[in-house]
């Protein structure tokens, strides 16, 4: 368990009214860490898990495995006892679209919220992303109340905004839906961000879009697991909510920062973003022509997370559910640092 995750949750007094919660994407970086804080806090897991070796992770965390996925039949069944769900599972890849994210990610959604419903549970927290937005343009400093584009800049964003969409459509008076939205979450035990960006260093491909010194939203994992327990206890149904660790910070700060924890230096080397838009841009093409069987390097998708400025505004968090951020990204840094010791 980190230690700011345990620390917040022996210093709260926030109350979480559910006893045993169901929850979806246990064996991923958000899943593993919201297993840790809510076990901490006394209050019962069910997650879903389709492998033994997930099952035994979730175990050795405190919860209790139910074998299946977000398909299964019998997934009601699994939420039996549970008053609460928390929906984290979706397909995440920035690559090409493809049928399977869609299928993920819409038909899933659709999935687990129709044996929610089914199984009496009466709060729901779905994981979106603030890509539900990305467009390839800045996003600076945008609230809840930006509508979704027209057009989303790759699959990942077009299928998790039709999720938003559907988890939306699913709220009503015994069955409230709140959607939660972080940026860029990153923290120790990262499986996602951090090990990427350690690969794209390693392997001499790494370098700075015009610079990289455009902002950036972040979000701390201790800081969106604080979120998700007060949204279980103080969210509004059918609300969205923006999460971060607070005021931006220039990308490359934070990228070198990061990487600096683990003994890093980064390069120099620096691209233009014009370069790097048409090469996105044309390997989305090539991927489409191809039938998705040509995998470029680099998609829109991607370019739209890591080239321009992405910040957003936590106010009605802040408002609405007492959302502060408890772990500041200094202290975040030092916790990696400490895990290399």
């Amino acid at each position: 368990m980190t230690d700011s995750i345990a620390a917040h949750a022996a210093a709260t007094n926030e109350h979480v009214p559910f006893q045993r919660i169901f929850l979806t994407g246990s064996s991923g970086y958000v899943g593993r860490n919201l297993i840790r804080y809510f076990i901490t806090r006394g209050i019962g897991v069910t997650a879903l898990v389709r492998r033994e070796a997930s099952a035994d992770l979730v175990r050795a965390l405190g919860a209790k495995p139910f074998k299946g996925d977000i398909f299964d039949g019998g997934l009601a069944a699994g939420m039996s006892g549970c008053d609460a769900l928390i929906h984290a599972a979706a397909d995440t890849d920035h690559g090409p679209a493809t049928e399977k994210q869609r299928r993920v990610n819409e038909d899933g959604t659709c999935s687990v919220l129709d044996a929610a419903r089914a199984a009496g549970i009466s709060k729901v927290i779905h994981i979106s992303t603030e890509s539900v937005l990305a467009t390839g343009r800045p996003l600076v400093n945008v609230d809840e109340t930006m509508p979704l584009p027209m057009k989303p800049v790759g699959g990942y964003s077009r299928t998790k905004a039709a999720a938003e969409r559907i988890a939306l459509a699913a709220n009503g008076p015994d069955f409230a839906v709140v959607v939660l939205r972080p940026r860029f979450v990153w923290g120790r035990d990262d499986t996602t961000a951090l090990p990427a960006l350690l690969k794209a260093v390693r392997s001499g491909k790494f370098a700075w879009i015009s610079g990289g010194q455009y902002a950036t939203s972040t979000t701390h994992i201790a800081n969106l697991c604080a979120a998700v327990g007060l949204a279980l206890g103080r969210g509004r149904g059918g609300e969205v909510y923006f999460i971060s660790d607070g005021e931006p910070v220039p990308f490359r700060t934070f990228v070198s920062a990061l990487l600096a924890t683990q003994g890093l230096a980064v390069p120099d080397k620096t691209v233009p973003r014009a370069v790097v838009r048409t090469v996105a841009a044309v390997g989305d093409l090539l991927a489409k022509l191809s039938l998705s069987r040509l995998v470029p390097p680099l998609t829109l998708q991607s370019y739209a997370t890591s080239a321009v400025e992405v910040s957003v505004d936590i106010g009605k968090a802040r408002r609405d559910l007492g959302y502060y951020p408890v772990t500041s990204r200094e202290e975040g840094l030092a916790e990696l640092r400490s895990a290399q010791h």
